[in-house]
């Protein structure tokens, strides 16, 4: 890998380039936002309309637990693939096994929502860089995908899905 003019081989340099390649792309994006602190009442901007638009509050969301059957539908829409994360677990490998820990899931989900904590090894991820295109030593022709495991893929798809329906019920985001 080409760091700087700097031609690195050593494995444990690359990933440590690469880890804080990515990192810093967030915060390059998180620092170009527009500050809400800033924002004037009597303001023409785009942020100004969307301040106008939503005076009114929405209704906060009310999470529900989940049925086995809600778990059991998500895990057969997802993709039968062989790749995983960091549990080793594959989504195919899940919907092979699904008869057996519905039960199990359902219950670490409802648990996760009544207590409004997401136990941490549903956060991890493997991130790998994938090539996009141009100088293959080159770190900035890579973009990052992260691997989520398979178990965090079903929470995540539940809380879409709710989320989803209260955003639809309440028209809060424009047809637009």
């Amino acid at each position: 890998m080409n760091v700087e003019g700097n031609l690195i081989k050593n494995r444990q340099k690359i990933v440590n380039t690469f880890n804080n390649y990515f990192s810093s792309i967030a915060k390059n994006i998180n620092s170009t936002h527009t500050n809400l602190s800033n924002y004037k009442p009597h303001d023409t901007t785009p942020l100004h309309y969307l301040f106008q638009s939503f005076k009114a509050p929405f209704p906060n969301i009310n999470l529900k637990s989940s049925l086995t059957k809600d778990v059991e539908n998500v895990i057969k829409s997802l993709k039968p693939k062989n790749a995983y994360g960091y549990d080793g677990i594959s989504t195919k490998l899940l919907k092979i096994s699904s008869a057996f820990i519905i039960s199990p899931l359902t219950y670490i989900r409802n648990k996760s929502i009544s207590l409004g904590i997401l136990q941490d090894h549903l956060k991890y991820a493997v991130v790998k860089p994938i090539f996009k295109k141009g100088d293959r030593s080159n770190i900035t022709n890579y973009r990052p995908i992260s691997i989520l495991s398979s178990f965090s893929k079903v929470f995540e798809k539940i809380m879409h899905k709710q989320l989803q329906d209260h955003l639809n019920k309440f028209r809060i985001i424009a047809e637009e």
